[in-house]
């Protein structure tokens, strides 16, 4: 059945997801008919249209319920299903979700560690992934925000090749907070 609205359930308002009227389902006089391969058959009784669908062995589906007359169409109904659950599995397939991950450091870090936090950014930006640089302030270290500063820059030159910054190094209460999004490899 064919419903975009809401409806009320036992634990509040929810919106129902789109579905096509079929068959017995349609509840008006007259619909316009379209065939199966897409002709104008006109504005006919529901009954005649049911009988043609019989006739054809294919069903007849409701797809512009609020047109005046609304429009119907002869398709076989679980090959249209079928076919659009494939291209939807397809779509979901080519897009690729796009994560966000931390690297968090302190203004007096060592070159060591530095080093390994930058290359555990490069790997993520590799992956595809974005990376939210955040330098974390303790104390009186939250008087020295260029510390941080150079920190993201520095890691930005080390990351240069596989990222483009995004996100400006910025204060953000006792952090700062800089993002860099992966350069798109041919």
């Amino acid at each position: 059945m064919f419903c975009v609205g809401w409806q009320k359930f036992r634990w509040g308002w929810w919106i129902i997801s789109k579905d096509l009227r079929i068959n017995e389902g349609i509840r008006v006089r007259e619909v316009r008919l379209v065939g199966e391969e897409g002709e104008q058959l006109g504005i006919v009784l529901v009954r005649d249209a049911l009988k043609i669908a019989i006739e054809k062995s294919l069903d007849l589906v409701e797809i512009a319920p609020t047109a005046k007359p609304p429009v119907c169409k002869l398709m076989d109904y679980g090959k249209f299903k079928y076919e659009q659950s494939k291209r939807d599995k397809e779509a979901r397939k080519k897009h690729k979700v796009t994560e966000i991950k931390e690297v968090k450091l302190r203004p007096n870090i060592e070159d060591h560690d530095f080093e390994t936090k930058a290359r555990n950014a490069q790997r993520f930006l590799n992956d595809g992934d974005k990376v939210k640089v955040t330098i974390m302030f303790r104390g009186r270290e939250i008087t020295h925000p260029d510390l941080g500063k150079v920190l993201c820059v520095r890691l930005a030159a080390f990351c240069k090749a596989e990222a483009s910054v995004e996100r400006e190094a910025k204060l953000e209460g006792r952090n700062m907070i800089m993002i860099l999004t992966p350069i798109k490899q041919v």
